[in-house]
């Protein structure tokens, strides 16, 4: 359990600071940046730790079923944009602003998806106190992702009294930022798609191959990565060709600047596949509780790095108050959904039926009877 918990911590650790390093890239715009980010952490990464973890990788995928691989390649266009989308809102809004509102949405979409579906299959909610507690989760969710806006207005507004020099180049808008983030993290939920596909057909084939099932997540992640990849590629090439910055690469500290980003990268993947490391190792409700643990870890050090590196220096105290508010409604929600959750899986194992004993199941086995009833669960 101590090791599913130190890694759920990590993960979170590893996902909050993993734009942290592009703060000391020299020499580049911003499309040099996050064009070469995308390019190793969807393609040189992924397939580096796919291939040299993974049993019987072309096999894996070979056996796929075609509909459900091209369902998770729609959907990690989506995903894929939504990502290139946040990698924007930090270069707008910062760290702190750029990860409270992009993952505070995600958690509101990811929360209430499943809602809908359940709806739209014409299946019953979740029962009365369930609900309840998603409801009232993600009402404290959306208030901090309220606050956390209004924090990034206050800023913007606090910096621009405190300007001296009026020819200054102006700044990025931070309304811009900040609609940014909140679309990138609506389009992002593809992955949650791709996941909710693939994951399972994917499982099976992973298990078979000789592979630990935590590795499911490395086999989700490899098309999503490589199909968001090349939507990224596309853009930015653009990009760098309609600024006329494929220039910016041809600098001194080109080897130093590739060292940032390539860790950059390292920690974006890892922190996904650590996460599912996480879960699987604290069992049954490994998911749940590694939920609360991802997802809080990863908002307090990306807003508590953001400080410390003088994103919010010249922001007021009402300012900073609009992101501490933001920052607890959030920790706060992600752990009233946790809560629905533990408590929905609670509902399940007590109203689940009981196999009665059977003439081919002796009392040395109950090991077995155990597993067989945790499994079930």
């Amino acid at each position: 359990m101590l090791i599913g918990i130190l890694s759920a911590l990590l993960a979170g650790a590893m996902l909050g600071l993993y734009a942290l390093p592009g703060k000391y890239v020299k020499d580049f715009q911003e499309e040099n940046k996050w064009s070469l980010f995308f390019l190793l952490t969807m393609f040189v990464v992924p397939l580096i730790l796919t291939f040299s973890m993974m049993k019987g990788v072309t096999d894996i995928y070979s056996q796929l079923d075609s509909s459900i691989l091209m369902t998770m390649v729609v959907s990690s266009f989506l995903w894929g944009v939504g990502v290139m989308m946040w990698g924007k809102a930090i270069d707008h809004i910062g760290l702190s602003l750029g990860f409270s509102l992009f993952i505070g949405t995600v958690i509101l979409v990811g929360s209430t998806l499943p809602l809908g579906i359940n709806l739209y299959k014409g299946e019953a909610l979740p029962a009365i106190p369930v609900l309840a507690l998603i409801l009232v989760g993600l009402s404290i969710v959306l208030m901090g992702v309220v606050f956390n806006g209004k924090a990034g207005l206050a800023r913007e507004k606090d910096e621009a009294a405190l300007a001296e020099d009026a020819d200054a180049p102006k700044k990025k808008s931070y309304a811009t930022g900040i609609a940014i983030a909140v679309i990138g993290g609506l389009l992002a939920t593809g992955f949650n798609v791709a996941f909710t596909y693939g994951g399972g057909p994917l499982k099976e084939l992973v298990v078979a191959n000789g592979n630990p099932e935590w590795m499911t997540a490395m086999a989700v992640m490899l098309p999503v990565f490589l199909s968001g990849g090349v939507v990224m590629t596309l853009y930015f090439a653009w990009q760098l060709t309609q600024k006329k910055a494929w220039g910016s690469f041809s600098t001194s500290a080109l080897i130093v600047n590739i060292i940032l980003i390539a860790i950059m990268a390292f920690f974006h993947y890892a922190a996904s596949a650590m996460y599912a490391f996480a879960a699987n190792a604290l069992g049954a409700n490994g998911p749940i509780v590694v939920y609360a643990i991802f997802n809080t870890t990863c908002l307090v050090i990306a807003v508590v790095s953001g400080i410390l590196t003088g994103e919010w220096a010249k922001a007021s105290l009402g300012a900073k108050g609009f992101l501490y508010k933001g920052l607890a409604c959030m920790v706060i929600g992600v752990l009233v959904l946790t809560g629905s959750q533990y408590l929905a899986s609670q509902s399940a194992a007590a109203s689940a039926p009981i196999d009665p004993p059977t003439a081919d199941v002796v009392p040395a086995d109950a090991t077995s009877m155990i597993l067989k009833a945790t499994n079930r669960v």
